[in-house]
């Protein structure tokens, strides 16, 4: 992820941490959640969110193929959106923790976009 692509999410200050990015993206109203007290940095946070954004993909493709009639065309996006966040979720394997809070960003935003579709 570069800044640029980050600001075009909306995304620009990167001086927070994933934790707080993700309070703000469920809630914009709320005040940062403290999470000192869990274990686990920003590579397990950015984590646990691609994997969420995963598994959105897999719960829609599941519904998409158990309806009457499947939109084959929705099932690829939905296949390339999965693979997406899979390959990146691959890369949080040797992301510092600069770039693990850039993609906890990302894919934060990107989940309430999915959920509020």
């Amino acid at each position: 992820m570069t800044r640029g692509s980050l600001e075009a999410l909306g995304i620009g200050d990167m001086s927070r941490s994933a934790s707080e990015v993700v309070s703000t993206v469920s809630d914009p109203h709320a005040e940062p959640h403290d999470f000192s007290h869990l274990e686990g940095g920003e590579d397990e946070q950015a984590a646990d969110i691609v994997r969420d954004v995963v598994l959105w993909y897999s719960t829609q493709l599941a519904s998409e193929h158990r309806s009457g009639v499947p939109d084959e065309e929705r099932i690829e996006e939905l296949k390339a959106g999965r693979q997406a966040a899979l390959a990146d979720q691959a890369q949080l394997v040797n992301a510092d923790p600069q770039e693990a809070a850039q993609i906890a960003a990302v894919y934060a935003a990107r989940l309430r976009e999915l959920n509020e579709s």
